[in-house]
C-alpha cells in the first residue's frame, strides 16, 4: 500500500513537471484586416456673398476602382441637388493625370440633365484642377448653363498651399460674370481648411471658406 502511494505521488510530481516546462501552444495569428475598397470624402464650402445671404454647398464623393460617385447640394443652384456617376481614370508617375468623366441628373430649383469633367495635372510642386458641367435645363431652354471651377496651386510645403482660382456660376450673382481670385489652404492628416476669395478688386469680394475631410 505505502508502495503504491509513493508511486503515485512521484508520477502526480513527474506530471507537475511537465506541465511547466512544456511550452504552450503559438496563439493563432489573426486574420489581417481587409482592406476598405471604397474611399470617401466630404467637403463643405461656405459662401459669403455681398448683398445676398450666405449659404452652405456639400459635396460627398465615394470612389471604387474605376466607379465615381458624387451628391451635391446649392452647387447648380440655390435649393438644388444632384447626382453624379462617372468613370476614374490615372495615368503617370512625374505629371499624374486623373480624369473622371460623368453624368449627373439636377433637381430642386432647377431640372436637368449634365454631362461634367473633373480633371487634376499634378507635376512637382504644382496642381491643376477644373472642375466644369453643362446643364440641359429640362424646362426651358434658356435655363441652359455652363459651369466651370479651374484653379491652379503651388504647395511649397506638404501642408500649405497658394494659388489662384476662377469660377462660373448662376448660383448667385455678382458685377462679374467670370469671377477670380485666389486661394490660401492648409492641411493636417485627413482634413483641408481652404479659404478663396473671388473678385477682390471689388470693394466687397466674395469669400468661400470650405472645409474637407477624406476617409
Amino acid at each position: 500500500m505505502r508502495a503504491a502511494l509513493t508511486l503515485a505521488a512521484i508520477l502526480l510530481y513527474t506530471a507537475s513537471l511537465l506541465a511547466q516546462t512544456t511550452p504552450a501552444p503559438p496563439a493563432a495569428h489573426p486574420e489581417p484586416a481587409k482592406a476598405n475598397p471604397w474611399a470617401y470624402s466630404l467637403t463643405v464650402d461656405g459662401y459669403i456673398v455681398p448683398d445676398e445671404t450666405g449659404y452652405a454647398s456639400p459635396i460627398f464623393t465615394a470612389d471604387h476602382n474605376w466607379l465615381h460617385l458624387e451628391a451635391r447640394y446649392n452647387y447648380e443652384d440655390l435649393r438644388t441637388g444632384s447626382l453624379w456617376v462617372g468613370y476614374d481614370f490615372n495615368a503617370g508617375k512625374k505629371v499624374k493625370l486623373t480624369l473622371t468623366p460623368m453624368v449627373g441628373g439636377v433637381f430642386g430649383r432647377l431640372d436637368g440633365i449634365a454631362p461634367g469633367l473633373e480633371a487634376t495635372v499634378s507635376w512637382w510642386k504644382l496642381q491643376f484642377y477644373i472642375a466644369n458641367e453643362y446643364v440641359f435645363d429640362t424646362t426651358t431652354k434658356s435655363g441652359n448653363f455652363y459651369y466651370s471651377w479651374p484653379q491652379l496651386s503651388y504647395a511649397p510645403v506638404s501642408w500649405f498651399r497658394i494659388g489662384a482660382v476662377a469660377q462660373h456660376t448662376k448660383a448667385y450673382r455678382t458685377p462679374v460674370d467670370l469671377q477670380r481670385g485666389f486661394l490660401v489652404g492648409f492641411s493636417h492628416k485627413a482634413l483641408e481648411f481652404t479659404t478663396y476669395v473671388f473678385n477682390p478688386e471689388l470693394s466687397q469680394p466674395t469669400v468661400v471658406l470650405e472645409v474637407g475631410a477624406t476617409f
